[in-house]
């Protein structure tokens, strides 16, 4: 789609992106839209009647107001930028509102209201299952039935850029009789996908209602301490190993700009539950990339997915619990086949025993101090274009 700025025909930031971000300057902060390598206030924009969002836009250093308006709001929204960055007429009155991203900062985009995780990769499962509990069977007998969640904390969602302390608490090595206290000694990462909802729910969501309450998408890096995990899990799942950080990208990208990427959704066997089915079953065609210290070490791929999103949420809110604007939902690790695809470093590494090695020479099983992750993706767009998610990067530090 051709637009007025100077932006090279294949910039996954274009016109067929427009992913939504909280960004600042000095003292000041407000709401945009991404466009290239720049920013558009949505504040000024909403005051100088370029866009009608009902107000959602005015005075708020947070995306919630908006999601909370629904799809009609998102899709006129949508439509005007579009026309903005398309209609050469409307440069004078935009390019004064446009921020250039080099010299702002960027916030969490939202405030999180809840925060759930799934775990709905099979290849992932079943991995964890064989490190986790070998000799049994990889899957438990409930993981075909049903998306598989634990409720996070929303207050440890941080933005891209922030530091990662590294936990404490309690693990029990093999060769321990009684549990000890300190430092995780195998912090690792869980690539994923964030699912944003905008609209609340009265209960139940089905799945044909998926794109009614969620607006859009951001990168994940769900950040885990295995060995703190191992030791809580048992009976109740995980809990310290999981709450310390959650970190997500900066941008959230619209449904609307992935439609292009939507995919038949992967056979169910055996058949779900009504509540899980819907008229269409589908995923997104989406590739991630891994990088440790700015080595690549994997490229895990989305549309792999077992459970979907829409089948995510459908489950998330069965029992009657409610969708609240800003809550956010992550995909679970995501991994394919073979260990280039695989979404965290304790399958990459199986456990440590198979380290990886870095483009400075030096060898790799979990995270050491100073250890810098960085996850981005792309999907395909309309007319070949490609839309970007960003970055989630996260470095992690020792806990003072």
């Amino acid at each position: 789609m051709t637009t007025w700025l100077e932006l090279a025909d294949d910039d996954p930031f274009g016109v067929h992106n427009l992913p939504l971000c909280a960004f600042g300057a000095g003292c000041c902060s407000w709401v945009g839209v991404r466009i290239g390598d720049r920013i558009l206030n949505l504040a000024g924009a909403e005051h100088e009647g370029l866009v009608d969002a009902g107000g959602a836009f005015d005075g708020e250093h947070t995306l919630n107001r908006f999601l909370a308006r629904g799809r009609p709001t998102w899709t006129r929204v949508r439509e005007q930028l579009t026309e903005l960055f398309t209609d050469p007429k409307r440069r004078g009155a935009v390019e004064p509102l446009l921020f250039n991203l080099a010299g702002v900062r960027l916030n969490l985009p939202f405030e999180v209201a809840d925060y759930v995780d799934f775990y709905s990769f099979e290849e992932h499962a079943t991995n964890l299952g064989k490190l986790f509990r070998p000799g049994a069977e990889p899957l438990l007998p409930n993981w075909k039935h049903l998306p598989v969640g634990y409720h996070g904390r929303a207050g440890t969602v941080v933005v891209s850029g922030t530091d990662i302390p590294r936990p404490w608490g309690q693990r029990k090595r093999p060769d321990e009789s009684a549990p000890t206290y300190g430092p995780s000694e195998r912090l690792d990462i869980e690539a994923e996908l964030g699912f944003v909802v905008g609209v609340d729910s009265e209960g139940a969501v089905s799945v044909d209602d998926f794109r009614e309450h969620v607006f859009g998408a951001v990168l994940v890096n769900d950040w885990s301490a295995r060995d703190l995990q191992a030791w809580e899990y048992q009976p109740l799942g995980p809990f310290t190993g999981k709450s310390f950080r959650t970190s997500i990208s900066p941008w959230v990208v619209p449904l609307d700009a992935l439609d292009a990427a939507e995919v038949p959704g992967r056979r169910q066997d055996p058949e779900v539950l009504p509540y899980l089915r819907g008229r269409e079953h589908y995923g997104y065609d989406i590739r991630l990339e891994v990088f440790w210290n700015e080595t690549l070490v994997a490229r895990p791929p989305f549309e792999g997915m077992y459970w979907t999103p829409a089948q995510q949420l459908a489950h998330l809110t069965v029992n009657g619990a409610f969708a609240r604007t800003g809550d956010l939902y992550a995909s679970g690790t995501i991994s394919g086949a073979v260990a280039e695809e695989t979404g965290s470093f304790i399958e990459r590494t199986w456990n440590g025993a198979q380290p990886v090695r870095l483009a400075d020479g030096s060898t790799r099983s979990f995270l050491l101090d100073g250890d810098t992750v960085t996850i981005s993706a792309t999907a395909p767009g309309v007319d070949g274009a490609v839309v970007a998610f960003g970055e989630v990067t996260g470095t992690v530090v020792k806990q003072s």
